[in-house]
């Protein structure tokens, strides 16, 4: 059986999906179901990895003192980060709503296993930075997968990666690459938020191609 022809309607819901995936931080706190959740878990152990590694280790946060401890992180380094901005800069950042946190009905911390076996080392040795580089493209594939489903999904990026792991317990060759709420989203846009709160200048670059 070979590959499935992929038509002009599927092709153009396909952009449609990456216009819409964007990053949600505003989410309801009604359950998201198993089957759904498994199912985009499935899409990202799909993704490409550097030597077939997968290194990627999902980690769902459930506990509520573990949740409550990575939003006290995020507290701490949001205003740290405010206090780098001048006065009206500050106060503009401490408007953006930057995490789902408290509203995400699931957490999902996304290490990268230094240490896995898996591939032997296959296409790393000169780019080590590629074993995270497959984590992202997992991520990437777990978005995307959720959002057809009229999932969320944000990724929280202020963030302590040594106090998470800590929280978290994992072992210590795991690296944090991404810290996702995922949930409904109240609201749908198809513009990013930080250009609609005016943090940013709508980007109209488009996309970018250099030549050598």
């Amino acid at each position: 059986m070979g590959p499935p022809a992929f038509d002009d309607a599927f092709l153009h819901d396909l952009d449609a999906l990456f216009a819409w995936r964007r990053d949600v931080r505003r989410f309801r706190t009604d359950p998201v179901d198993e089957a759904c959740l498994r199912t985009c878990l499935t899409a990202a152990h799909r993704a490409p990895s550097v030597g077939n590694s997968r290194p990627w280790r999902f980690v769902r946060v459930s506990d509520p003192v573990r949740r409550r401890a990575v939003s006290d992180n995020f507290s701490g380094c949001n205003a740290a980060a405010a206090a780098g901005y001048d006065a009206d800069r500050a106060a503009r950042y401490r408007g953006l709503k930057l995490a789902g946190l408290r509203e995400a009905p699931v957490h999902l911390a996304v290490f990268c296993d230094a240490a896995t076996e898996t591939g032997l080392g296959l296409g790393r040795a000169s780019m080590p930075e590629t074993l995270a580089y497959s984590v992202v493209g997992a991520v990437q594939c777990f978005w995307l997968a959720a959002r057809a489903r009229g999932l969320g999904v944000g990724w929280v990026s202020i963030l302590e990666p040594q106090t998470v792991s800590a929280i978290l317990a994992v072992p210590e060759t795991w690296r944090l690459v991404a810290y996702l709420c995922v949930g409904h989203p109240v609201e749908e846009h198809l513009d990013p938020e930080l250009e609609r709160h005016g943090w940013q200048p709508e980007d109209k670059r488009g996309s970018t191609l250099y030549e050598r």
